[in-house]
Parts: structure tokens; C-alpha cells; sequence
């Protein structure tokens, strides 16, 4: 047990709360990695559709995505340290049970609920992170915790292809309960629940209702389109429910008195900008991971740990730059350093572009996804940084959810556009193919159609980069910071 009373472990405090949120942020983000190259292990034991096997990944990202929003606003009212440890209990518990799952639907199901879980984790882990560090440590800390984030990104899919390979998809999900557990216990010894300064007293129930079903919505028509066609009722039932709900969502959070998204953040252009520019680099880095661990099961009859191993590089980048980023922050302009972070990560994409597909050795490509990695990680510090400290103190935990949801939903829908894109390119013979793994059978003329939209892919994904670099650039340099720093009190 920590002592909390003396001036020592005061100023020894923020790392502490570091290890802790570190320590979470490496249990969500393995638990994507594993995933993402377990997949097709999955899909074959439960004789799982293109659109069911898509539903496996996109429920969980879809909900933790709306709750990352919901649940900032929670955080605020009830307190960061509750919430994230409810979180790692939630997540725990969940993960144990998902590794019993009889059939495909109770796994989509007991995946929403992890990401429940999932989502109180990552709303609180960069607001406690905050609020325990002084502005002058603020970049090392953060970037200390995306270097965290980078190693559960780099040993995700190298656990998930290994336990895959050894021991089944099960252990997919059982990994997550020791570390779940750990984490517990140690957030439950370390965390104060620091006072708000002015509490919130409600939460905006019917707001996260309306941007549920406006996000669902979207998802379920970019999801479909692919498989069903564009002129679909149900994908333009999907597209109809986005554009009416949104209105009315932002309508209503303008008129109420505690609401969910606070539009009022958003004159600060800073603010805007930034979040901006986390939106549209989300969606242009996220599916470069899934895809290509994909293809190196399908077109070069991969097992899983093999192509986790093959799309290492990106994770690696983040893992090597990251803590450098921290260290910058306090010497180079964060504008400049999240700018060039972006054009790193369009160079990579340019050189996936120029390779994909075509007879060149695997250093090629592992050098796009290099670049990729790198750009991510000197991004993410400084503009983490720059959105958490043009805030006010109490509302933190809101501008950190509304940050982490659009990051999410970048992730969310870079994966959901980017399967459809991909399968709109397909004949209906090999609609399946991306989950067919190592056991798949493509010939010359199939895997020319599988290329093709795997490059319109990647070309979407560049535009994407270019509106983040966009973004990034055109924000104002503050004077001087809003955010000065604390400590929590005992």
C-alpha cells in the first residue's frame, strides 16, 4: 500500500497515476491488436458471413466509440478514479466471459459490453494523466502513456497470432484477465478522486440516445453498402437516420443545460482544430493495420502469428518515437511537430500505394508501415497535448471523451468504409475472402479485384491525411497555456 500523506510520494504521485493509466491503456489496446489477426480464426469456428465477421470488430468499436462520449460527461459528475476502475472491472469480467461465447451472436453481444468497459478506461486514462501532472511534465507523461499504448499495439498482434496458432481463439480474450485484474488492484491502491472544482448535476441521458442512434446509423449504411449496394433501403434507411438525428442532436445539446457535447468548447479554435485533425488522422492510419493483416493470411496463406509479426512496423514506430515526442513538446512548436508527424504518415501510405501488390521484398512495404507508426506517435503528444490544456479544469473529462470519441469514430469508420470499399471491388463468389485466412484460395483474376480496392483504399486514406494536415497547420500558436498544471491533494 502507497502511503498518500507525505511530500515525497506527493511529487512521486504523477508517476504513479502514469503506471496506472499505462497499465490500463495496454490492456484495452491488446485487446484490438489480438483481435485483428484472430479474425479469420474466429469467422471459420462460427461459420461466420463477411457481414458477421465485420460485426465482430465493428460492435465494439461502435459502442465504445458513443460511450467514450457519454461516459466523459459521467466522469465529470462522478468522479475519474470510480469510473476507470468500474471500467477495468467491467472489462475483466467480460473478457473471462467472451472466451466461453457458444455462438457468434452472444460474442457480438458480450463484445458490446466490453467495450462498455473499454470506453470508462479510455475517457479517464488522459484526464488522470492531466490532472495529476504539472504543465512543465505534462508532454513526458503523455507521451510515456502513447508509449504504453504503443506496446500493447506492438505485442497485440504478435499475442493474438501466437495463442491463436497455440492454443485457439479463446485465448484471444482470456490473455486480458491477468492484466485486467493487476490493474485493478493496483488503480484501486494508487488513485485519489480529485474534487471538482465546479460538479456537474445531470447527465444528458437523451443526448448520448439521439448520437446512438444518429452514429449507428452511419455505421450500419457504410457497413452495408458494400454487401447490399448503395441504393439499398437499409443503407439508405442508415444514411436517413444519421442525417435527421444529427441535426437534432446538436440542437438539442445547444439548448441543455448539461450537455453531452459542449458546443461552447468549440470556440476555441485550437480546441476545434485539433480534434479535427484526431478525427480525420484516426481514420487514415486505423485500417491500415486490419487490412494488411488480413492479406498476409489470404494472398500468402499466413497463420495469424505470422501476419501480426508482418504488420509490426506500425506499432514499432509509435513504440520508438513516442517518448520522443514527450521531450519535444518543450522544445518545437506542437503545431509543427503534429503537422510533420502527418506528413511522415502520408509518406508511408504513398509508399504502401507504390508496392501493394506488386514483386517487391517485404522491406518495402515494412518501411510504409514504419513511416506510418513514426508519424502516429510524434502526432499524437503534442496534439493530445494541445487539445487537454485549452480546456478548463472541470471540463476535462468532457473535452477527453469528446477527443477519444472522435478518435474512435475515425477508427470506426476507417474500418468500416474501408472492408466495404474493399468488398464493393469483389465479384460475389469471393465476398468472403478477407476472412478466409491462410486455408483461402484466390486466383490471378480474384486477387487483381482484391488489389484494386485494397489501392482505393489507401488513396482514401491519403485525402483523409491531407484534411488532418490541414487542420493540424491552420490552428492558432496560444500566448500562453490555459492549463498550469497540479497536483491531487490526499
Amino acid at each position: 500500500m502507497i502511503p498518500r500523506g507525505s511530500p515525497q510520494n506527493d511529487r512521486m504521485y504523477p508517476w504513479y497515476v502514469l503506471s496506472v493509466t499505462s497499465l490500463g491503456a495496454f490492456l484495452v489496446l491488446v485487446n484490438i491488436g489480438t483481435l485483428n489477426v484472430a479474425l479469420p480464426e474466429l469467422s471459420r469456428h462460427f461459420h461466420a458471413d463477411a457481414a458477421t465477421s465485420s460485426w465482430i470488430v465493428l460492435s465494439y468499436m461502435l459502442v465504445n466509440t458513443i460511450l467514450i462520449l457519454v461516459f466523459g460527461q459521467i466522469s465529470d459528475i462522478f468522479g475519474k478514479r470510480r469510473m476507470y476502475l468500474i471500467g477495468l472491472a467491467v472489462f475483466t469480467v467480460t473478457s473471462l466471459l467472451l472466451g466461453y461465447s457458444p455462438n457468434a451472436g452472444v460474442l457480438i453481444l458480450l463484445r458490446i459490453i466490453q467495450a462498455a468497459g473499454g470506453a470508462l478506461v479510455v475517457t479517464n486514462t488522459t484526464s488522470l494523466i492531466t490532472d495529476a501532472f504539472p504543465q512543465s511534465q505534462l508532454g513526458t507523461g503523455l507521451g510515456l502513456n502513447i508509449l504504453s499504448a504503443s506496446m500493447a499495439q506492438v505485442l497485440g498482434p504478435v499475442v493474438g497470432g501466437l495463442v491463436t496458432t497455440a492454443w485457439g481463439w479463446r485465448w484471444v480474450f482470456w490473455f486480458n484477465v491477468p492484466f485486467g485484474i493487476m490493474a485493478f488492484i493496483w488503480g484501486l491502491q494508487i488513485l485519489r478522486e480529485k474534487p471538482l472544482t465546479e460538479p456537474r448535476t445531470q447527465v444528458d441521458r437523451y443526448g448520448g440516445i439521439l448520437v446512438f442512434i444518429a452514429l449507428a446509423g452511419l455505421i450500419l449504411a457504410l457497413s452495408k453498402g458494400g454487401e447490399l449496394g448503395w441504393g439499398d433501403k437499409q443503407v439508405i434507411g442508415g444514411f436517413a437516420v444519421f442525417a435527421v438525428i444529427t441535426p437534432i442532436f446538436l440542437g438539442y445539446e445547444h439548448r441543455s443545460a448539461s450537455p453531452l457535447l459542449e458546443l461552447s468548447l468549440f470556440k476555441n479554435w485550437m480546441f476545434a482544430m485539433a480534434n479535427i485533425a484526431t478525427f480525420f488522422h484516426s481514420f487514415a492510419r486505423t485500417a491500415v493495420a486490419l487490412l494488411f493483416a488480413l492479406y498476409y493470411q489470404f494472398a500468402f496463406h499466413q497463420n495469424a502469428l505470422d501476419a501480426g509479426l508482418r504488420i509490426l512496423p506500425i506499432t514499432i514506430g509509435m513504440l520508438i518515437i513516442s517518448p520522443v515526442a514527450g521531450m519535444l513538446t518543450k522544445r518545437i512548436a506542437l503545431r509543427v511537430l503534429s503537422s510533420l508527424g502527418i506528413l511522415l504518415s502520408i509518406a508511408g501510405l504513398l509508399l504502401l500505394l507504390f508496392v501493394l501488390g506488386g514483386n517487391f521484398p517485404y522491406a518495402a512495404t515494412a518501411c510504409g508501415m514504419l513511416l506510418i507508426g513514426i508519424g502516429t506517435g510524434l502526432f499524437l503528444t503534442p496534439n493530445t497535448m494541445e487539445i487537454m490544456s485549452s480546456v478548463p479544469e472541470n471540463s476535462r473529462g468532457v473535452a477527453n471523451g469528446l477527443r477519444s470519441m472522435l478518435y474512435n469514430l475515425g477508427q470506426v469508420l476507417s474500418t468500416a468504409l474501408s472492408l466495404t470499399i474493399v468488398s464493393a471491388a469483389l465479384p460475389a463468389h469471393i465476398k468472403n475472402v478477407l476472412y478466409s485466412g491462410k486455408n483461402a484460395v484466390v486466383s490471378d483474376v480474384d486477387f487483381a479485384f482484391i488489389i484494386h480496392g485494397y489501392r482505393w483504399v489507401i488513396i482514401a486514406l491519403l485525402w483523409t491525411s491531407l484534411l488532418a494536415l490541414v487542420a493540424s497547420w491552420f490552428r492558432p500558436q496560444p500566448k500562453n497555456r490555459a492549463y498550469k498544471g497540479s497536483s491531487v491533494a490526499s
